[in-house]
């Protein structure tokens, strides 16, 4: 059987996507949810008290270790969201000791469905016949070339949760000033402020045919609890863009949410994917 990717719920990919994902976790006094796994109220992400955290090296040396087996001793690749915004990418290295030189974990330096296009690309490689440290080397490639961008309403949950750059935090710091963040070296730092929300996604679709620069890409948008506008934003990106080789719509789901705050909006391009077979406009259960 070709290598197995594993990747994390904040990877946003649809269950049918063919990678293991092992849950995040959300506590609300004092229960725990999984992400994808439990039934968890749909008003959570604007719940004051809830707390998110990733998942434990037990949790992902059981899914490893499943995973390893699966692959007839061909090995693992897991990606997992940035190490600078959660502890699952060090409970993974962690996880990894118990499997020597037979799970190679993938720092994805971001969140959301970048993670997701990473584990996407690692696993075309895989069922293209690639080895292990092949697929790593995919996986790898896709992270430093994904392009990630983030509208939100506000920074008071980044803040909190202390999922911003310092810098963003002063900078985004203005009354009623609507800012566009992006991925850098792991963290989500200002990009652009505007005035209106939709200026900035006026702006951030802008930044997005810039990024592209021509290029055949899949696009994905990403969205906290606004299914209308996310579709809307897709089909500008589409009609703007000169290739979409394929294109995903996803929920950002509670864990995510809690952080970026009911509203918020992304998108996410990927230049070194084979078209899709996931769907199109798909949302992981929650």
């Amino acid at each position: 059987m070709p290598v197995v990717v594993v990747t994390d719920s904040s990877s946003r990919l649809p269950e049918h996507a063919g990678i293991r994902q092992v849950p995040l976790h959300l506590t609300l006094d004092g229960k725990d949810y999984l992400e994808g796994v439990d039934d968890i109220p749909v008003d959570i992400i604007s719940t004051p008290g809830v707390t998110t955290s990733g998942a434990n090296p037990h949790e992902l040396t059981e899914v490893y270790e499943r995973a390893l087996a699966d692959s007839d001793g061909d090995g693992v690749v897991a990606v997992h969201m940035s190490r600078r915004l959660s502890g699952t990418w060090g409970a993974g290295r962690l996880a990894a000791e118990e499997f020597p030189g037979q799970v190679r974990i993938v720092d994805s330096r971001s969140v959301g469905l970048a993670v997701g296009f990473t584990a996407l690309g690692a696993a075309q490689a895989a069922a293209a016949g690639a080895d292990r440290d092949r697929v790593y080397e995919s996986a790898i490639r896709q992270a430093s070339t994904v392009e990630s961008m983030l509208c939100v309403h506000q920074l008071d949950n980044l803040r909190q949760s202390g999922r911003i750059s310092a810098a963003s935090k002063m900078l985004g710091s203005a009354l009623s000033i609507k800012p566009i963040l992006h991925m850098v070296d792991g963290m989500l730092t200002l990009k652009e402020r505007h005035r209106t929300f939709s200026k900035a996604l006026t702006k951030m679709v802008d930044a997005a045919v810039e990024a592209a620069g021509g290029q055949p890409v899949t696009v994905g948008v990403q969205h906290s609890g606004s299914p209308e506008l996310a579709g809307e934003l897709a089909a500008q990106l589409t009609d703007r863009l000169r290739v979409v080789t394929s294109e995903l719509i996803v929920d950002l789901g509670p864990v995510l949410g809690c952080h970026v705050g009911p509203g918020a909006i992304g998108v996410v391009l990927a230049t070194h994917l084979d078209p899709l077979d996931v769907g199109a406009a798909s949302t992981p259960a929650d």
